[in-house]
């Protein structure tokens, strides 16, 4: 990672490993139809309105902040999504879950993860959530609700498909996380929901039991 001289303005592009998959197959399947903006770098408590200069110097930190380059992991780059919400919406809506804590015992064992959006009428209810697992050798992360006629802007694809890859995210509206056998102690990691229309999001707390072996006497 790096940082831009934010002194002229900057575009700074880069393809995902999904993109260069789809430019790589040729003909029209590289297609960019929809974009996201994102807030990731900045950061808000930076702005100042006791400023003694007045109202023109509130944000000037933020303003003069580098930008930080684009990076080709969708589980870190755009985390912070600018959205577009009814004229009339207050607040940012709420996602939800039935438990921000998750143990589970031995390999094997899962756990169904429900999202729900709890403060906006119909939020998600078109493109869903996605599901991202800091550490995919604590657990599998699967989709147990698909999503229906809708295709999010990138389907996230990441370092490898092997336990190289740490971060792995999936999409749609219910999930399933299983747990992988853990021999030396205890893991920890988070799943992290985040809502694809609404912007909301929630963290849960995931822990994998260490496997303990059974002896028996001679």
């Amino acid at each position: 990672m790096g940082y831009l001289d934010n002194s002229s303005v900057t575009v700074d592009a880069i393809l995902t490993l999904k993109g260069r998959e789809l430019l790589a197959k040729g003909g029209n399947a590289f297609n960019i139809t929809q974009f996201a903006l994102g807030d990731d770098e900045i950061d808000y408590t930076l702005w100042n309105p006791n400023h003694p200069l007045g109202t023109n110097y509130y944000g000037v930190i933020i303003e003069n902040m580098p930008i930080v380059e684009a990076i080709p992991d969708e589980t870190q780059a755009l985390r912070y999504k600018l959205i577009t919400l009814p004229k009339q919406t207050q607040n940012i809506p709420v996602v939800t879950v039935g438990n921000t804590a998750i143990t589970l015992l031995a390999a094997g064992d899962t756990a169904a993860i429900t999202p729900n959006t709890s403060n906006l009428t119909g939020g998600n209810s078109n493109l869903g959530y996605t599901a991202i697992l800091a550490d995919s050798t604590v657990a599998d992360i699967q989709v147990t609700r698909a999503l229906q006629n809708s295709v999010l802007p990138t389907a996230p694809r990441f370092i490898g498909d092997n336990e190289d890859a740490q971060s792995v995210a999936v999409a749609g509206f219910e999930f399933r996380v299983v747990a992988k056998a853990q021999y030396l102690e205890d893991k920890t990691t988070t799943i992290t929901i985040v809502g694809n229309e609404t912007g909301g999001s929630v963290t849960i707390n995931l822990t994998v039991k260490k496997v303990t072996a059974v002896t028996t006497g001679s």
